[in-house]
């Protein structure tokens, strides 16, 4: 295994030997196992760029850091002497915010895109395959991380199910006393995972305020999710001291005021999670000091890990106006002392853990260190990182494949109306927002559906109950979606994890979801009759089981199938169809709901 203990981030030798033996090198009375040299030094702790430096290292910790030849000039010779030439050494980069699922892969396939884009240690909550198998897939999680090479912390789901069970049937249910028990197990939980019922917490519901207690109580930091600055104050009086949801300059403000830690979200520029450009106008314009500033990622799939990572939004925060090593730092010393732990990580100083990259002058990844371990050289993983990776990988339990349980598929088309009508449409905005619209459409009298649809601009919409409770289904109809023939499926219907699916006809909707059961889940694309691309996703219904590349692919495959059928909300988008607790309407298993008034509304009402 190339990683030391996940816990104390020592390697498996006493504590006091590393730290004896740590002083014995920095003061130069011993020979660093590994010196780095020839390199500038993006410091984290100065915001500035050192030249001509050479880092010690012994034990996967950095000794100290040296003017350039100072081990030669002393007469040490390290077991390994790497000239960088130039490069600039910066300290491996620390994601605050999260969540694996989001990927579709294991957490152990997650490490090869992430340490190729110089990430080394992660913050992931996982509330999605809590939704799904509630502390058995939370434990899965940890399990799976323990055997990763990467440094990876839980923040605890904190909000499953997403909305009470009267709006939507999740597979998981973590109680207060369910969560106290997993910070009390699992030293790896290190915080509470994002307070999405913003809504409920600032109006002081007893469960959510339980939740919030059994982190404070326990000294836990609280990460939330807060959409308008109505909500800021009372958000932060209830204990939540970060946030990424801050789609704004003004709103990133508010938040700065009130003491909470803003995570900037930087996203592909097409999607909906590319917050970054916004809300960092606090600091570029408003005068706002970044000191408690971080840059994260959220949600990103495979294909797009590997081609937007950390380094990226590193690098989109210099292009909004940050410097070069400010912008590093907000991705690593910031995030590290958010969480307490900037003794360990997020900088180069010494007694640190050996996670660093070699940067060229475009602030790109060259090569990375974990934990001294030589991981990445050129861009592409070390013959080591590569055996772990395809050797070492945990196995989720069979149960784990056996989530999405749908005895018999219901009608997937709503009954077309009878006599003249309005209907509650749920409207697409564009393609980078993940609001939906409520849209009051009037409908004539029609012999058959597809006049209604070609007039408005609609598809069908169902949202399927697959944790094997209640088998419900609930219609409705999407505006401005695009679709043009067939149908679209996913089983990572946020928050809940029931099937969503879009389609023009009953047919396609039902061999999209019958494909889906059959792989035990995944994300879909139907067309002529045929599947046109799929990820199958068969643990949870949430991950797939390959390798990170072979994931990619398949994503990369089912959006270009995606956008050839017309979609013009990407698939991500497509899963938060359900997610209410995002405004102003959504669909769950349960029905069509308004956010935050969580009015259930009817599909169909009288003209």
């Amino acid at each position: 295994m190339m990683t030391a203990d996940p816990i104390t981030r020592f390697s498996v030798r006493p504590l006091h030997e590393v730290t004896r033996d740590l002083a014995a090198v920095a003061s130069g009375r011993q020979a660093p196992e590994l010196v780095i040299t020839g390199a500038r030094v993006a410091s984290t702790y100065t915001d500035r760029m050192l030249h001509d430096r050479e880092l010690w290292i012994s034990h996967g910790r950095i000794a100290a850091m040296k003017p350039a030849g100072a081990a030669k000039r002393a007469g040490l010779t390290p077991a390994r002497l790497i000239d960088v030439a130039g490069g600039i050494l910066a300290p491996g980069l620390v994601d605050p915010h999260l969540h694996i699922e989001s990927s579709m892969m294991t957490a152990c396939a997650y490490a090869e895109a992430a340490l190729l884009n110089g990430t080394t240690t992660i913050f992931c909550d996982s509330h999605e395959i809590g939704n799904v198998a509630d502390v058995d897939g939370v434990e899965w999680m940890l399990e799976d991380a323990r055997r990763a090479p990467l440094n990876i912390f839980l923040t605890v789901p904190s909000t499953v199910p997403a909305t009470s069970a009267r709006y939507e049937t999740a597979g998981g249910d973590l109680t207060p006393d369910k969560i106290g028990s997993i910070f009390d197990r699992w030293p790896e939980a290190v915080a509470l995972g994002e307070k999405m019922d913003f809504v409920q917490v600032c109006e002081g519901d007893a469960r959510s305020h339980g939740v919030l207690a059994e982190a404070l109580k326990r000294g836990r930091p609280v990460s939330g999710h807060v959409y308008g600055r109505d909500f800021v104050a009372a958000y932060a009086a209830s204990g939540v001291s970060d946030t990424h949801e801050a789609v704004t300059g003004e709103i990133a403000d508010d938040l700065l005021e009130a003491g909470v830690w803003v995570f900037l979200r930087g996203g592909p520029p097409t999607n909906p999670w590319h917050s970054l450009p916004e809300a960092i106008r606090a600091v570029t314009e408003m005068g706002a000091d970044p000191k408690r500033v971080c840059i994260c990622t959220d949600d990103r799939d495979a294909d797009d890990l590997f081609l937007f990572g950390l380094d990226w939004v590193a690098r989109a925060a210099i292009e909004a106006g940050l410097p070069p090593v400010r912008a590093w730092a907000l991705g690593s010393l910031h995030p590290a002392t958010r969480f307490a732990m900037d003794g360990e990580i997020g900088g180069l100083g010494g007694g640190r853990r050996a996670d660093l990259v070699l940067l060229d002058d475009a602030m790109k990844v060259r090569d990375t260190w974990y934990g001294g371990v030589h991981a990445v050289h050129d861009g592409r993983i070390t013959p080591l990182l590569d055996a772990q990776l395809e050797n070492g990988r945990y196995r989720y339990p069979d149960a784990a494949y056996r989530t999405v349980k749908l005895p018999t598929i219901p009608p997937l088309v709503p009954p077309l109306p009878e006599a003249p009508c309005r209907v509650n449409a749920i409207h697409t905005v564009n393609p980078t927002d993940i609001a939906l619209k409520r849209s009051v459409i009037a409908l004539e009298r029609a012999e058959h559906w597809d006049a209604h649809l070609d007039a408005h601009g609609l598809c069908f919409l169902a949202v399927l109950e697959r944790h094997g409770r209640s088998n419900a289904v609930a219609h409705g109809l999407l505006q401005g979606f695009g679709l043009r023939e067939g149908a679209v499926a996913s089983s990572v219907g946020h928050d809940a994890h029931n099937i969503v699916v879009a389609g023009r006809d009953e047919a396609s909707m039902r061999l999209a979801v019958e494909t889906l059961r059959d792989a035990r889940g995944g994300v879909v694309v139907v067309q002529d009759g045929a599947v046109a691309a799929m990820v199958e996703l068969p643990v949870a219904g949430l991950l797939s089981d390959k390798r990170a590349p072979a994931v990619a692919a398949d994503a990369a495959r089912l959006k270009e199938a995606w956008a050839a059928a017309g979609c013009t909300l990407p698939y991500m988008g497509f899963n938060l169809i359900p997610l209410s607790v995002i405004p102003e309407i959504r669909i769950t298993d349960k029905g069509i709901l308004t956010v935050p008034g969580m009015e259930e509304l009817p599909l169909f009402f009288a003209a």
